[in-house]
């Protein structure tokens, strides 16, 4: 079995629908002068005389008769007299290979793809055995992936949040608009079904989950913030009980809280 780490950008339009990827890996391949015997053309490996071709040879400790490996053959059964010149009597070489991997789609991290002979040639002549292609995902600038969804942060300003409106929102399929609905507060999440990562593993599709942050706005000038300042004078001040609840929730809180103290 070889293991071979790969990183891969996603969520990315390619990963999120699957991709075909060429990659280059270092491997042991079987010699193609001995044909993996390890041993000189027109040789043959010998049965090695201590264990008899067994690989294991019996020790024995006082009453008892214990199994142990060869330690003349190593457990291989055999001795090289005469190794091959190219392999050394190893009857493999290690060599590079590009190999082509169907990356499926919805893979994310620690996921494992599996490519069946293609991994380092046996022993002595043993088939090949597999390959495990490790998956390592990158983070995405702009989404955050929580199992088959994905999860991004929309910024708007206090007025498109008071008012509501239309945004462009990202997904992996293009922009979309995002209709925002009048008094939103800040972390609010619209789910836009569908627009996530599909189960690697089959099943419905992931969703999108935008999470809407009100920004406090800088750089104001003049003007705007005199409109702002009759604004606040409109609501009654910092804390109006109309238009601000959860302000004066906040302060009925810690009024009573202070009057507990002094009772």
């Amino acid at each position: 079995m070889l293991i071979y780490a790969i990183t891969w950008s996603s969520p990315s339009k390619k990963a999120v629908r699957g991709v075909t990827k060429e990659i280059r890996i270092p491997t042991l391949e079987e010699c193609d002068v001995c044909h993996g015997s390890g041993a000189k053309p027109g040789t043959q490996p010998q049965t090695c005389p201590t264990c008899h071709g067994s690989g294991q040879v019996q020790m024995r400790q006082g009453f008892f008769a214990v199994q142990q490996t060869c330690p003349h053959c190593q457990g291989r059964g055999t001795l090289i007299k005469d190794p091959c010149n190219k392999c050394h009597g190893h009857g493999r070489v290690e060599r590079s290979k590009t190999l082509s991997v169907k990356i499926p789609a919805g893979v994310d991290t620690g996921d494992r793809i599996r490519l069946a002979g293609e991994g380092e040639a046996g022993e002595h002549g043993a088939p090949a055995g597999d390959l495990y292609v490790q998956v390592q995902v990158k983070q995405h600038p702009i989404f955050e992936r929580e199992g088959n969804n994905l999860y991004c942060e929309v910024p708007i300003n206090f007025a498109m949040a008071a008012l509501g409106g239309e945004i462009e929102v990202p997904t992996l399929d293009g922009r979309v608009k995002l209709k925002v609905p009048g008094e939103t507060q800040t972390g609010k999440l619209f789910r836009m079904r569908g627009k996530g990562v599909k189960s690697v593993r089959g099943g419905a599709q992931g969703d999108l989950l935008c999470r809407v942050v009100v920004e406090t706005p800088v750089g104001l000038n003049e003007k705007q913030k005199q409109l702002l300042q009759e604004l606040q004078e409109s609501f009654g001040g910092p804390t109006g009980e109309h238009n601000s609840p959860r302000s004066k929730s906040f302060f009925d809180g810690v009024k009573k809280f202070f009057d507990d103290l002094t009772r």
